[in-house]
């Protein structure tokens, strides 16, 4: 094997890795994938000969890319049109990388990353490293260029900044479905009752169209407010198949951890809607139809086919 065979196929095997921690960082997986094709870039260019720990180095420099992005994305997402969310991910992509642990699986959930949203970027890098990824504070020290106190500090500041009182549920395929038809039993009953007794006191509903899509502007806060949006999105229309392009089907998956409601189009997605359950009831609902955000799971979903729909939308 060349050397220069060698030194991509070591890349290759950190790129999963690297992918991963971008996009806990970033929320987004095209950004991550932009952020680890410019690290191979510069790792491809440097001389890799002075490189000692190349697993240090890659994480280092994609860290650092990833900070400069999140910097720069809080002034673009100022001028966001409506609320913005992470990308959803469906189950079995390597972007969500390791899910050993109750913490790294925590770490991609959608409510997680939209929380996340709120820290600054030091404080998102050393949280992810952290709790994800299980990197020492001196590990971490040094891919920030900070001392390991101070990324002690930043990382308990970050901690209190996510803390919950609630315990979210974790779910597997099974359990998501059920949830998920729970949902739509509710939201499709043309009652707002259903809707109410399944969703938390406190929840909070958003949903993110971008620049294309129309959406509800800003959040749904509490169940009634939240019951009442869901019937109104839920009731079949001839309107809203025209608007849609064709008739919407609802499956059911695994998305960013948590029970999703997939809305597809023909072979496209153009919704899918988020849940975030614990043992008091559903906490969040996160709507994510910004066609630009659906692309990867489009794929996935496709590649993974053929499914079973639970039922028709309209």
């Amino acid at each position: 094997m060349s050397l220069c065979t060698y030194e991509a196929d070591l890349f290759e095997r950190s790129r999963g890795r690297l992918e991963a921690i971008a996009y806990r960082l970033l929320g987004s997986a095209g950004d991550a994938e932009d952020a680890v094709q410019e690290t191979y870039l510069r790792w491809h260019a440097t001389d890799r000969g002075r490189i000692e720990t190349p697993e240090a180095w890659l994480t280092k420099v994609l860290t650092n890319l990833c900070l400069n992005q999140l910097t720069s994305a809080r002034a673009r997402r100022e001028t966001y049109v409506g609320q913005w969310l992470p990308e959803p991910v469906l189950a079995g992509d390597r972007m969500l990388g390791p899910a050993d642990t109750a913490e790294q699986r925590e770490s991609v959930s959608l409510a997680m990353l939209t929380l996340m949203e709120r820290l600054t970027p030091n404080e998102r890098a050393v949280y992810v490293l952290r709790e994800a990824f299980g990197y020492a504070h001196r590990e971490i020290a040094e891919i920030l260029d900070l001392t390991e106190s101070n990324c002690q500090q930043i990382h308990r500041r970050a901690r209190q900044h996510l803390a919950s009182d609630r315990a979210r549920t974790e779910v597997d395929a099974v359990a998501a479905r059920k949830v998920v038809e729970e949902f739509l039993a509710a939201a499709l009953s043309g009652d707002t009752e259903p809707l109410i007794r399944l969703l938390t006191v406190d929840a909070v509903g958003v949903a993110d169209g971008g620049p294309r899509v129309p959406a509800r502007r800003t959040p749904a806060i509490g169940s009634l407010a939240i019951a009442r949006y869901l019937r109104g999105l839920f009731r079949p229309s001839a309107a809203k198949r025209a608007i849609a392009g064709g008739d919407a089907v609802l499956h059911a998956a695994v998305v960013n951890g948590g029970p999703a409601v997939l809305v597809a189009i023909g072979e496209r997605i153009a919704g899918v809607i988020c849940l975030a359950p614990t043992a008091d009831g559903v906490e969040a609902v996160h709507l994510q139809v910004n066609p630009d955000k659906l692309e990867r799971i489009t794929r996935q979903w496709a590649a993974a086919g053929p499914h079973r729909p639970l039922r028709d939308l309209w």
